[in-house]
């Protein structure tokens, strides 16, 4: 092995190792929050409980918010890059449908995340807060496909559609945590799938006005 895949070898490791300890940070504090509640819980008691300084926790998150809600910002961050990364002739309905086909099922962290916050309610004000930025995003794309001005309300009104859809979904996947009736991941990708066609319809129309 030459020298430069020995650096590329040790900077992959590190970089393996550095996800690992964000992961458990992440794990033991959401273990720690619904254990004792998250107003109660400090970062100094998720530092012992992961073993780690709380130095390092303040290397990978800037507070228990940031720790709690860390999974929003990577799904924003990762469907902005996928409307920006579009191929040439797709719309932002294309990007939306794909990244979504390309999101796990919810695992056990999401399903406690969840819970967390719906038992609280100024977690459930936050966590609002995070999905706000979905629809700005969607907002700026679709007035890309449309050609749309600064005043021009059509993409502000169907980005609002998609982002409700979604979040209506989204929330028929955990409903079992709040005495509903849950749907599976395929069928929440389906139901999407529909509610994105319909929407398609509307867009296409309007470009051809």
């Amino acid at each position: 092995m030459g020298a430069v895949d020995t650096d590329t070898a040790k900077v992959g490791l590190r970089e393996r190792k550095k996800q690992q300890t964000r992961d458990r940070i992440a794990r033991v504090a959401l273990e720690l929050f619904a254990e004792r509640g998250y107003d109660e819980t400090t970062l100094a008691d998720i530092a012992e409980a992961a073993d780690v300084s709380p130095r390092t926790i303040f290397a990978y998150y800037e507070n228990k918010e940031d720790i709690l809600f860390c999974e929003e910002g990577i799904f924003i961050d990762g469907l902005r890059r996928m409307l920006d990364a579009r191929r040439p002739g797709a719309t932002t309905i294309d990007a939306f449908r794909e990244f979504f086909a390309s999101i796990e099922p919810p695992d056990e962290q999401a399903r406690l995340r969840k819970k967390i916050v719906s038992g609280t309610p100024a977690l459930q004000m936050r966590m609002g807060a995070q999905h706000g930025r979905l629809e700005p995003m969607l907002v700026e794309s679709i007035a890309r496909d449309l050609g749309a001005g600064p005043d021009d309300m059509r993409p502000l009104l169907i980005a609002a559609s998609m982002t409700a859809a979604f979040m209506s979904v989204r929330d028929r996947l955990f409903e079992a945590e709040a005495g509903g009736e849950p749907i599976s991941h395929e069928q929440a990708l389906e139901i999407l799938d529909q509610v994105l066609e319909f929407t398609r319809a509307g867009v296409e129309a309007l470009q051809r006005d």
